[in-house]
C-alpha cells in the first residue's frame, strides 16, 4: 500500500525473517484491501472497489491494457489478441502479453482471465497452478495447468 492506493500484490509466503507490522497498526486502507480479498476468495465479491497505485511508472500502453482488464467480468476470459484489437493496436497481442506479465495487481487487475486465442492458458505471474485455480474459484472449467490446458467453453472472438 501507499497513500494513493494498493501498490503491489504478490503470490506466496513472505521470506523468511521478513517482518511486518501487528495487523493493528495497518492502515484502513490495507484493512479494506485485505477485506476485499478475502471476500473474493469467499466468492462473496466478484469486483474491486479499490483505489490504485501505478505511481505513473505505466506506458500509456500499459495503462490501457490494465484499464481493458479491468473491465473483463468476472467468470469470463478474454484473449490477448482481443485485448489487443480493443486497446486499438489489433498487431500487437505480444506486447500486451508482456504488459500483462508485468501486472503488479493481479486478481485486482484481474490478468488471470486472459487466455491465448485458442483458450490455453499460457502463463501467468503467479503461476499457472494459481491461475487455474483463480479462474475454477469464477466458475471457468479449466482442463489442467500447463500452459496447452484449456478453458472450456472454448473462447470464440465475436465481431459483433
Amino acid at each position: 500500500m501507499s497513500p494513493d492506493g494498493v501498490r503491489r500484490i504478490e503470490f506466496g509466503a513472505l521470506p523468511t525473517g521478513h517482518h511486518t507490522d501487528p495487523p493493528a497498526d495497518w492502515p484502513p486502507s490495507l484493512l479494506a484491501a485485505i477485506r476485499q480479498l478475502e471476500e473474493y476468495f469467499d466468492k462473496s465479491r466478484q469486483s474491486f472497489d479499490l483505489p490504485l497505485d501505478f505511481s505513473d511508472t505505466l506506458t500509456e500502453f500499459q495503462r490501457s491494457v490494465y484499464d481493458r482488464l479491468l473491465q473483463i467480468e468476472y467468470g469470463h476470459v478474454v484473449s490477448y489478441g482481443q485485448i489487443a484489437k480493443d486497446v486499438g493496436k489489433p498487431d500487437m497481442a505480444r506486447a500486451v502479453g508482456q504488459a500483462v506479465g508485468a501486472n503488479p495487481l493481479p486478481i485486482v487487475v484481474p490478468c488471470h482471465r486472459v487466455v491465448a486465442s485458442d483458450g490455453s492458458l499460457t502463463g501467468f505471474g503467479g503461476g499457472l497452478r494459481a491461475k487455474a485455480a483463480l479462474l475454477k474459484l469464477e466458475g471457468i472449467d479449466v482442463d489442467g495447468t500447463k500452459p496447452t490446458s484449456k478453458v472450456h467453453p472454448e473462447v470464440i472472438p465475436l465481431d459483433l
